[in-house]
């Protein structure tokens, strides 16, 4: 009975949370509708989703997006750098190629949304296999050190989150 009215559990929240921001208010009114299609939306959703994945909430989410923030804050400020400081010739642009560990489409949505949130970094193709990420970086010394970077630090955070 549990599993029918809330199929999915974190898309509810998120879909009531996110009402409540959008809203940009916070009213009775406001919050039973958002719960409304909190619960509504995810049943009707619920046959698209077959094989959704096993999300591990708490510790493993937490620090991934502690970490995501940290480095979103702290390439703003290299571009901004590179922006006002360096010429063009100068930057070290490269094309990097990420080997994936993570087969779940949304975890790989979910690294490929990441990198794109970084400023520096595009994530541009997903390989036809799933097997592979295609990365353009803005200013790259050392491509090797930077894809080990990438897998480092999301890609084996995502491997915890999504199990």
């Amino acid at each position: 009975m549990i599993k029918k009215l809330l199929p999915h559990p974190a898309l509810s929240v998120t879909l009531i949370v996110v009402w409540m921001l959008l809203a940009n208010q916070f009213t009775l009114g406001g919050l039973v509708l958002g719960v409304i299609i909190g619960l509504v939306i995810p049943i009707l959703t619920s046959p698209f989703w077959p094989d959704r994945p096993r999300l591990r909430f708490g510790l493993p989410t937490w620090s991934y997006l502690a970490i995501v923030l940290w480095d979103i804050v702290t390439a703003s400020f290299q571009i901004a750098a590179i922006v006002l400081f360096r010429r063009s010739k100068d930057l070290r642009s490269s094309w990097l190629v990420i080997p994936l560990e993570v087969r779940s489409p949304e975890a790989i949505t979910m690294l490929a949304g990441t990198i794109s949130m970084t400023p520096g970094t595009v994530s541009c193709d997903v390989s036809s296999c799933g097997r592979a990420l295609l990365v353009h970086a803005l200013d790259t010394p050392d491509p090797e050190a930077e894809v080990a970077r990438i897998k480092d630090r999301y890609e084996a955070r995502l491997m915890r989150i999504f199990r």
